[in-house]
């Protein structure tokens, strides 16, 4: 009996020894993965990275790695960028940018020109826009998805903070935070978002206040009350889980995250 229960015990200690070290594993493979560049850049004249916070230093003019999170800005210089998906990237003199942890170029300053093979998906953000490839639909009673096709373009960041999208080749989605489409843009085509759009907003909590016509407080169509609602009601119902849950562990226990060219024909 005491033999049985031993043999038991060291299954169950080897499967959980087993699971800890495939998960830590997984964490190395991880940031393994972060800490391998995603492309190379070429530049030529005087471009930056941000080596540390507010720490910027020359980059090397051929062949410098591009990682993730790292600020890469180009004063009086331009750059060539070749990501590992074959996409290619011209940036233009006085352009701040960098890639995020999705592989997204975010772009806060200045311009660039890229071309996007059938076989990628790279998208760019700035501020409170992205861009992306998006498939026509082809004319049927049914109409269904084109297959996948290069995408030419340029984004634009004006002093005013507007951006100007244009597509040279395929199509181009622009899209808000909130996923929704502002603009879809076919070959020869651009569009100027201005920047009340651009910049990204922080969602407030609006208190609701007395309304004038209507001393006694009835939630009217004025939205106070609503927007409050709407930003919150996921804590309510949460607090409202939480509760319940806790209600029943109780019951039941007993109280117990300008020079380099790769995008040839790709000039505005």
């Amino acid at each position: 009996m005491k033999r049985s229960q031993l043999t038991k015990a060291s299954v169950c200690f080897l499967c959980f020894s087993f699971f800890l070290t495939m998960n830590g594993f997984s964490r190395m493979v991880a940031e393994a993965r972060e800490d391998l560049p995603i492309g190379e850049m070429v530049s030529n004249g005087e471009v930056k990275f941000e080596a540390r916070e507010k720490t910027w230093k020359n980059v090397e003019p051929s062949n410098f790695p591009i990682f993730q999170r790292t600020r890469i800005k180009t004063e009086k210089g331009v750059a060539a960028l070749a990501l590992s998906n074959n996409t290619q990237i011209d940036v233009a003199q006085k352009s701040l940018f960098s890639f995020d942890e999705d592989g997204r170029l975010v772009l806060t300053e200045g311009s660039i020109q890229f071309r996007i093979p059938s076989t990628s998906e790279t998208s760019f953000k700035v501020g409170n826009i992205s861009v992306m490839k998006s498939r026509s639909l082809q004319a049927s009673k049914n109409p269904v998805p084109s297959k996948n096709e290069e995408a030419v373009g340029s984004i634009s960041i004006h002093p005013n903070g507007a951006v100007t999208v244009k597509s040279v080749q395929g199509n181009l989605s622009v899209l808000s935070q909130d996923r929704v489409v502002l603009a879809a843009l076919s070959s020869n085509n651009s569009v100027t978002i201005p920047s009340a759009a651009v910049k990204a907003v922080p969602k407030t909590m609006v208190a609701q206040t007395p309304n004038p016509d209507n001393p006694g407080g009835s939630i009217d169509d004025r939205g106070g009350f609503w927007m409050w609602v709407t930003d919150h009601w996921v804590w309510i119902a949460g607090g409202a889980v939480a509760a319940g849950g806790g209600a029943w562990a109780i019951a039941s226990g007993g109280g117990g995250n300008g020079g380099v060219d790769f995008v040839s024909g790709c000039r505005p």
